[in-house]
């Protein structure tokens, strides 16, 4: 049997209909603004995390870099070093004293006369850059919850124009891998602003075609 509504019940459902047409309308005009700043705000705390991981990892390369006098693309390599190699130290005992000047002498004569003395001592790498309770098997992954990726980490040897041996060195991820789970369309243009713009789509330090001093380009 057909429902027939009398005018005041058509009224009612009417109201009815627009009420919640009104409510679904009101959480898609929320949705819509709320989206993006929910999305900015992710992205800007796994950006925070992503680059401190970055800086650790260029630290330690620096670090190898002064030990070795290049680079490396290991991960095994690099974290080897951080927890089981050491770093040379000038100690020096005495100083230049205003007696020894009015000597006429300099440094170099107060070392040779003994009167200044230095010394070449061995620290432990982790102790002194990063402290005995940094994890250093944590350094090749992505600091992101529910992420196993690493990072990519590359190291060469450029001979420029002039035959000079420039070692070089990079470390990256792509906003694909450490922004995961969050909206595909934004990350999609994300990645293609920077890609218009000449720019790595995610974070990075350093480069294997050109020296820039492992410069972030967070920075």
């Amino acid at each position: 049997m057909q429902t027939i509504f009398k005018p005041r019940e058509m009224r009612t459902v009417i109201q009815i209909v627009l009420v919640i047409a009104a409510i679904g309308l009101t959480y898609k005009i929320y949705d819509t603004v709320n989206h993006p700043i929910q999305f900015e705000k992710e992205r800007k705390a796994r950006y925070s995390v992503v680059v401190k991981r970055l800086k650790d990892i260029r630290k330690a390369e620096q670090a190898y870099k002064e030990t070795y006098g290049k680079f490396t693309g290991s991960f095994d390599t690099l974290i080897d070093f951080v927890k089981h190699d050491s770093l040379p130290v000038v100690r020096q005992i005495g100083t230049l004293t205003d007696s020894m000047q009015a000597l006429g002498w300099d440094e170099a004569k107060a070392i040779k006369k003994g009167a200044i003395i230095r010394d070449t001592v061995f620290v432990s790498v982790l102790d002194t850059i990063f402290g005995r309770n940094f994890q250093a098997d944590q350094l090749r992954y992505v600091p992101v919850k529910d992420t196993v990726a690493e990072f990519y980490l590359g190291a060469t040897i450029i001979t420029t124009g002039s035959g000079l041996k420039v070692p070089h060195a990079e470390c990256k991820v792509h906003n694909n891998t450490f922004l995961k789970g969050l909206d595909r369309q934004l990350i999609i243009n994300m990645s293609e602003r920077a890609r218009k713009n000449t720019m790595y789509p995610g974070l990075k330090f350093g480069s294997m075609t050109e020296t820039n001093n492992l410069a972030g380009n967070w920075e």
